[in-house]
Parts: C-alpha cells; structure tokens; sequence
C-alpha cells in the first residue's frame, strides 16, 4: 500500500486502525484494502446531499469496478462536492483516490481477490437495499423495518459478512494447519461482527432518526405503543426499555460468540487474538452503558471513555500470558464498577 492510501487508511479507520496496525503481516493488506473500499461504499451511501438515485448509480459503478466488469474510470467529483456537509476531508479525499486504491486489487492473491469481492458484494448488496429501504423517509416522517428477521439481515450485510471474510483470510494466512471445528468457528465470526453492528445501532438511535432512519422493527415497537416517530421525544424511553433491552440482550449474545471466537484462536496468534478482542471488549462494554444510559437523548451519544479504552488495551497486553485472566476479560468490562 502506497504511503498516501496507507495515511488514508488511517485517518478514515479512526480507532479500527489499532486493530488494523496488530494485526499480522501477512493479512493486513488485504484486510486494510477491503477496509478502505468499504469505507468509499459507506461514503458513497451516506452521502444525503446527492439525490438517492445518483448514490447508487455510484454505488454499482463502484461495486462493477470491483468486481472487474468495468474498465472505464470512476469519476465521483459530485459526490465528493456534496460530501463537504456530511463526511471527513479523509473521506472524501478517499473517493478522489479511489482508483489507485482499486488498482491494489489485481496485486492480491487469486484466493484474496475472491475474498475481498465477495464481501464487498455483501456490504455493497447491504447498503443499495438500506439506501432503498429508507429512501423516502425524513427526520418528520422516519420508518422502521419491518420485522427482526430484516435486522439480523441488514447485520449480516454490512458487518456478519465481515467476520466471515475476517476468519477466512486469516485462517488461510495465519493457522491454516490447526484442526478446529470450521463451521462453529465461521459462524461465530459472523455472530461477531454482526454484534458489533447491533451495538452500534442501539448507540445511534437518535442519529438514524434523524435521517428517517429506525432500525428497531416496527412490530415491536407497536406491541409497545409506539411508532419511529415517538422515539425521536425522550419521554418515550420507558416504553421503549422492554424493546430495548432485548436487542441489548440479542447483541451480548453475538459478542459473546465473538469471545468464543477469540478464545478459539491458537494462543500462538497473540496479534489476532488482540485484533479480536479489543473490538468485542470495547462492544461490551458500551452495551454496559447503554443498559444505563438515556438512549434516546440525542444531545448525549454514549460511548466508552479514554480512559476505558486505555484501561481495556493495556489489560489484554497484560493478560495474553495468563489463560485465566485472558479468558475473564469479557465478563469484567461487561460490568461497570
């Protein structure tokens, strides 16, 4: 990676690149090129000053460019002139240089490059039907998906299928010969990153509102007395908890099958296993605090602290010799003291 995409990888990861830069050798290019792409993706798609069907005229541009089935350059000065009101200078600075990042692709393995276009795909795939799910909705009229079954879809989509492109390039790369049950450890690295998605959703609430966004199903919500609409006035927090709560309860669950997953991996791949766990423990433990927090107050996004994130980074350091203490990090930044 040149040092000017890798300078982007960097400002556009934000506190993903700690876990990009542990990562081993021989799978952070790949795992960092498939990052920046997604990242354009997610640029392209959230880009709301361009007219929906513009982001995704870009979006299949990008996806074919990709995938090897368009040759002719992409020009996205139009969204990078519509991005100044929504998106970073390093994003947008992204999809200027969004054809010398595409032309890394081709130096990647055969097996890589397969990789890394299925899950783009994937992501790809997930965004196109959010942009289309959500097309006409308003901070004055948002809508809702409308049953769980589409949640734990649009969680794959965008972030299960990370952990499974995730276990596939590093297991090829870093622990091809360790004999583990495949399936379990594939299906927990989906539930891992399909986690940390949940997590992210439950903390923005009040921000996808006001995109006309509600990611919590409306039939739940009905069941409950409310619609998208009520949850953009804090008082409706009481009604909503029952709702909540189980989707909290929904996201510990998958990240405690992330911790599996990271429990899983040979001692001897200390840099995965901190790749892993620093994200899970970080998940965690926001969703200590959201059980705690004023969820739809929109003036106040709840988030860990510094001083927890230095806390959670140089305790994993300090446990990787220690089994015991290495495996009870999950349960204790599950608690706030």
């Amino acid at each position: 990676m040149t040092p000017e995409l890798e300078a982007l990888l960097r400002a556009t990861s934000r506190s993903f690149y700690l876990t990009l830069r542990i990562l081993p050798a021989s799978v952070r290019p790949q795992i960092g090129l498939a990052y920046l792409l997604a990242r354009a993706t997610d640029t392209i798609a959230d880009t709301e000053l361009v007219p929906v069907s513009d982001r995704l005229a870009a979006l299949e541009a990008l996806r074919q460019r990709i995938e090897g089935t368009r040759s002719v350059p992409l020009d996205l000065r139009n969204l990078v002139a519509s991005s100044v009101a929504n998106s970073s200078p390093a994003e947008r600075q992204l999809l200027e240089r969004i054809e010398p990042a595409l032309a890394l692709l081709p130096q990647q393995s055969a097996e890589d490059q397969r990789d890394i276009r299925s899950v783009l795909a994937t992501i790809t795939g997930g965004q196109v039907l959010d942009l289309q799910r959500f097309g006409g909705a308003s901070v004055s009229a948002p809508e809702a998906l409308a049953q769980d079954a589409e949640l734990d879809d649009y969680t794959y989509r965008v972030a299960g299928c990370v952990g499974e492109f995730w276990t596939r390039v590093t297991r090829r790369h870093c622990f091809p010969a360790v004999p583990m049950d495949e399936a379990q450890f594939v299906a927990d690295g989906i539930r891992f990153g399909k986690g940390l998605q949940l997590v992210n959703i439950l903390r923005d609430i009040p921000r996808d509102l006001r995109s006309g966004r509600c990611y919590l199903p409306a039939p739940a919500l009905a069941a409950v007395g409310l619609k998208p609409g009520d949850l953009l006035i804090p008082a409706s927090e009481p009604r909503l908890q029952p709702v909540y709560q189980y989707w909290l309860q929904r996201a510990e669950e998958h990240l405690t099958a992330g911790w599996r997953y990271t429990l899983t991996l040979p001692r001897s791949q200390w840099r995965l296993r901190l790749a892993c766990a620093w994200p899970i423990l970080l998940g965690v433990r926001t969703l200590a605090h959201l059980r705690r927090g004023r969820v739809l107050d929109a003036s106040h996004r709840i988030k860990v602290s510094r001083a927890e994130v230095r806390a959670i980074l140089l305790g994993s350091l300090l446990r990787l010799v220690v089994p015991s203490a290495w495996e009870a990090q999950f349960q204790r930044a599950s608690r706030l003291d």
